[in-house]
């Protein structure tokens, strides 16, 4: 099947990647995005995100004239949905992007056109998408009316790239990819291999969906080890950095870093799918979220004792506090479900101290900052603080001799330091 032409919709942190990359061996792409400044942006050769060579690519796209974005969907070959997938309140999963997405596609789709859900989803989504776009579109046969020889065919496959790497592992990493038929995976597959590198691997529609959310549930309850043995050697007078060096020289043992908690748009989400689809049985990973949930808590509470402890010995002075680091991991500028963001506003809301917050990869305070924190450059926010809490192990953080001056009271939470 050729693909003169893919519409990506969704210019987020996978679709606009994923879009530059197709862009790259010379198809056409529109790319389609609901926030007008995110169209013009692009349309401009520029990003809205932060990802390493991504503008370079995009300028290039757009330049040559093989991207455009665009908020009005139009005609393509393909329709790759890259929109996001958050949960409601009580942790049940927010399918209506989702479904604005097929209700945006559904007057243009073609006989013949392939749709490929990217967006991590509970298992089961793929088939709602086929049911709302044939009544979308009753003219249209889709592989749940007619398998094999349906007009429309529809696939998913999940991403599985890390933040920083993402242009490297769009092209590098095996892709997992599942059709509602046979013919579906194997058309899904023709497209992939476009530009995908390694191995694309077919399977049915719904090992493709749980795939994601094995995948993301097994790291998740990997950190929330890491972390709950962080909260119980700090119980015990524990260098938890330490004792995770020396429990890793054991040739089977490969423990993770603790940190602040976990943030993002697929750990801190994925596994609450599973639960939500078989609450009885994911019992484990159940258990590893509300840990991984709770940490946040358990880090202000230390911050609290330590602020406590240094205004009674600096005769209740107030302290001024600098925390570094305001994305959920390192080196991106990332804010989605950030615990580090979570925990500066939360500090930010005690009277007995002055908060300031360091994020190098923003050049501006982001909107979900209080406005009750300072935002600064490391400079100056090393320069004037009393205490320095390490959120995030951004590599900017990693060399500060200022730090070891002995009047800076040090809090690394995530092991910046170590």
């Amino acid at each position: 099947m050729m693909f003169e032409t893919v519409a990506v919709i969704g210019l987020g942190y996978i679709g606009l990647p994923t879009a530059a990359v197709l862009a790259s061996r010379k198809v056409r792409v529109i790319g389609v995005d609901v926030n007008q400044d995110t169209v013009a942006t692009i349309n401009r050769g520029e990003i809205h995100i932060v990802e390493p060579d991504l503008d370079m690519l995009v300028h290039a796209s757009v330049t040559e004239g093989y991207l455009h974005a665009t908020t009005e969907m139009q005609p393509a070959k393909a329709f790759l949905i890259a929109v996001p997938t958050p949960f409601k309140d009580g942790h049940k999963p927010d399918l209506s992007f989702i479904e604005q997405a097929c209700r945006a596609l559904a007057p243009v789709l073609e006989k013949g056109n392939l749709v490929v859900l990217e967006s991590t989803s509970p298992v089961g989504t793929t088939e709602k998408v086929a049911q709302w776009l044939a009544e979308l579109r009753s003219d249209l046969s889709f592989p749940q009316q007619a398998g094999e020889h349906s007009d429309i065919r529809l696939a998913h496959c999940p991403e599985r790239v890390l933040p920083g790497r993402v242009l490297h592992e769009l092209v590098h990493n095996d892709r997992v990819i599942g059709g509602m038929t046979e013919k579906c995976s194997k058309v899904a597959a023709q497209l992939y291999q476009l530009f995908v590198q390694a191995e694309c691997v077919l399977t049915d529609v719904r090992s493709a969906e749980m795939c994601k959310l094995a995948e993301n549930s097994f790291r998740d309850i990997n950190i929330a080890f890491a972390n709950e043995l962080a909260t119980i050697c700090e119980q015990l007078s524990i260098d938890p950095w330490a004792l995770i060096a020396l429990a890793n020289r054991h040739p089977r043992v490969n423990i993770l870093q603790p940190g602040p908690g976990v943030g993002g748009h697929c750990i801190a989400i994925d596994p609450w799918f599973i639960v939500d689809a078989a609450p009885e049985q994911a019992r484990l990973i159940r258990q590893a979220r509300e840990i991984n949930d709770r940490r946040p808590d358990q880090v202000v509470e230390t911050i609290k004792q330590i602020v406590t402890q240094w205004s009674v010995e600096h005769s209740g002075r107030p302290a001024t506090v600098a925390f570094l680091g305001l994305s959920y991991k390192a080196n991106i500028d990332d804010l989605r479900a950030s615990p580090a963001l979570a925990i500066v506003n939360r500090m930010a809301a005690e009277s007995a101290i002055r908060v300031i917050a360091v994020e190098p990869y923003l050049d501006t305070a982001p909107a979900a900052l209080s406005s009750a924190v300072r935002f600064s450059s490391l400079g100056e926010a090393v320069g004037v603080a009393d205490i320095v809490v390490l959120l995030v192990a951004h590599d900017a953080f990693k060399s500060l001799e200022t730090l070891k001056q002995e009047r800076h009271l040090v809090l690394d939470i995530c092991g910046a330091l170590k």
